[in-house]
């Protein structure tokens, strides 16, 4: 195990029953990655670097909590995905201050995962929007292939790094401006209403970013919309790295979002969206950010939300790439 991951503080039971919770279905790892896991499973506590006061480290926790809540059996789908094999790596170190040194942390834990893991499927839950730099980062250094995002989210993320720095409003334009990713294979799906500036639409232009408004979607479906994006990324990029920025949703689906709006996707339009796009293997990895369990309600909508979500991609995986 990578010297910047700290074990899962989870219990496990893989006692074999006729019905298994996914607490007892994912797999903490406390030894190296090894090719012998589907799905590997990261967890990135930082949310020091968030816009909004956000305490979106702690949704790792929280997530791995929720699992009790959940079974491996969809009953849309008629089909239990328990043979899929996941494993939980732990959270990576994060530094207490040092927004650059956590970066640098998450980076190099991430490297070191897709060495370890090289056929798996990669799984981040963090922490705010910052993360996905330092992750995207790491797929294009260890792979040398050119990486196309998928964002789910309300902002365009493209705040200039020079007057905003590393935060979770700025992943997108960190990785356009030093050429990590290309910004026409980039594509923002559920933009919508009053929430991004003129210059960052001005930078989205400059950039050639691909948007698709919230409205768009709507008219169009997710199958639809996800089969033409997937077409154009496939024939430009090698990889697919997806991030769904919790934000996405409106706030009444998702008020533990310290950035939620009106106006947003309701929970079954983004787990439409992630059922189409687990049905393609150009897609290696995902993170889920932006969700702070503290501002979450008492039952934990938005934390059941998040992990539905996870589990909706694992489905459509397993059912279309096994």
């Amino acid at each position: 195990m990578s010297a910047l991951l700290v074990s899962p503080a989870t219990t496990w039971n893989r006692a074999v029953h006729e019905d298994m919770k996914v607490k007892d279905w994912i797999e903490p790892s406390y030894g190296e990655c090894s090719g012998e896991f589907d799905v590997v499973l990261t967890g990135v506590p930082l949310s020091r670097s968030s816009i909004s006061a956000s305490a979106a480290s702690e949704y790792p926790d929280f997530f791995r909590k929720s699992w009790n809540f959940f079974t491996t059996y969809s009953i849309d789908e008629s089909i239990d995905f328990r043979a899929l094999r996941v494993a939980d790596l732990g959270d990576v170190k994060m530094h207490g201050t040092n927004i650059l040194q956590c970066h640098e942390n998450i980076e190099h834990a991430m490297m070191d995962v897709l060495k370890g893991c090289p056929n798996s499927f990669y799984v981040q839950i963090g922490g705010d929007h910052s993360i996905t730099a330092p992750i995207v980062r790491a797929f294009a250094k260890a792979s040398g292939k050119r990486i196309g995002i998928l964002q789910f989210d309300t902002h365009l993320d493209l705040r200039a790094t020079d007057t905003d720095g590393p935060t979770n409003g700025t992943p997108i334009r960190q990785l356009l401006d030093a050429g990590v990713v290309r910004g026409e294979d980039v594509y923002n799906i559920g933009l919508h209403g009053f929430y991004n500036a003129p210059s960052l639409i001005r930078a989205a232009e400059h950039y050639g970013l691909n948007r698709i408004t919230l409205k768009d979607f709507r008219r169009r479906g997710a199958e639809s919309v996800i089969r033409e994006v997937m077409a154009e990324l496939a024939s430009k990029v090698d990889i697919v790295y997806v991030t769904v920025d919790m934000d996405v949703l409106d706030i009444a689906y998702a008020p533990g979002v310290p950035a939620s709006t009106p106006g947003g996707m309701r929970t079954d339009e983004l787990f439409d969206l992630l059922y189409e796009v687990g049905k393609y293997d150009l897609v290696r990895g995902m993170d889920f950010v932006c969700l702070d369990p503290h501002r979450d309600t008492r039952e934990l909508q938005t934390v059941k939300a998040g992990a539905y979500a996870f589990l909706t991609m694992m489905v459509s995986r397993f059912m279309h790439l096994k």
